[in-house]
């Protein structure tokens, strides 16, 4: 059996250290992983500790978050904290500790362990977790799937029916080159009729929500979403009068809302409703007022054809989001 040992803030976990973690695991029998992070570091420790185990769920990931010194000038003592620290972590003996810092030479013996270097030069892969901290969108390649969500954006189409969402979700996302979650709701009325019940909406707004989540780790760094729970929430307003409790437990919500008007003609496509003048409008007051009772961040949609797309791009651009 031979057992491996690395350590780190990974604050982001960044494809240097996929690398260094997928290398040590090719050469050893059992590799641990002790993620290190201190109480205000910028992003949360036990947050890192999920992304490392969602990246390396073969390994054994620890956490550690004890106030300690950080570099040996903070503290006569810093090697034998530290040697201290990883003896308790890890009581068998260390046959190979990894790093593609210089402090591992050190480490390695100081626990009786051979050293083993993993691209000291980042020549294979040239980027830091302080560059990703920087500007994640700019070094978005570097950045492991399971961390994606938590630098990526969503921008979510809202408004009644027969407004153009879905035509405009999949151009908005071509446009910045990523994926978009479709309505839910359509692929179920389609599926299962129009009569719905307020478990069927629960049921759209469940899986909708599980698809956006799904999708983000893939994301390029924006996710188009046709409607979220929000939507849903209106058409439970609409067809019920009424709100399920799950819509004010949900915290899923969209960096940005855009809101489209009704100022397209409406079109019969068979799961549509509310077609008369009065129940669009309807339907676009409660649909504004779910965004507002949200709190979240919203612009208007307006305009046809290419005004319509333009209305969009403009609203994204002034959240900065383009």
């Amino acid at each position: 059996m031979t057992r491996g040992f690395l350590l780190g803030k990974f604050m982001p976990p960044h494809a240097g250290h996929v690398l260094l973690c997928r290398t040590a695991a090719a050469l050893v029998d059992e590799l641990t992983i002790l993620v290190c992070w201190l109480p205000d570091d910028p992003i949360p420790g036990p947050l890192r500790l999920e992304w490392m185990r969602a990246l390396f769920p073969n390994a054994r990931v620890i956490g550690h978050d004890a106030v300690v010194p950080q570099t040996p000038d903070e503290h006569p003592d810093f090697w034998p904290i530290w040697r201290a620290i990883v003896q308790t972590v890890h009581p068998d003996p260390i046959d190979v500790v990894f790093a593609s810092e210089s402090y591992g030479a050190r480490l390695a013996a100081e626990v009786g362990a051979r050293f083993h270097p993993v691209d000291p030069g980042r020549e294979a892969v040239p980027i830091s977790s302080r560059e990703i901290r920087a500007n994640p969108w700019g070094h978005w390649p570097h950045i492991p799937g399971p961390v994606r969500p938590y630098y990526a954006r969503t921008i979510c189409l809202h408004g009644p029916e027969s407004t153009g969402k879905s035509s405009l979700a999949p151009r908005l996302a071509a446009s910045f080159d990523t994926g978009m979650v479709p309505e839910y709701g359509r692929t179920w009325c389609e599926q299962f009729g129009t009569d719905l019940t307020m478990d069927d909406l629960l049921h759209i707004a469940t899986t909708h929500d599980a698809m956006t989540r799904a999708m983000l780790p893939e994301c390029n760094r924006r996710l188009i979403l046709d409607t979220d729970p929000l939507m849903t929430a209106a058409w439970a307003r609409m067809l019920f009068g009424r709100r399920h409790p799950w819509f004010d437990r949900w915290r899923g919500h969209a960096d940005l809302y855009l809101l489209l008007d009704i100022d397209l003609p409406w079109i019969e496509d068979g799961t549509r409703l509310f077609g008369t003048v009065e129940r669009r409008r309807l339907f676009l007051d409660i649909a504004r007022e779910e965004l507002e009772r949200a709190g979240v961040r919203w612009a208007w949609v307006r305009g046809e054809g290419e005004a319509r797309f333009e209305s969009a791009m403009e609203a994204i651009r002034a959240a900065g989001l383009a």
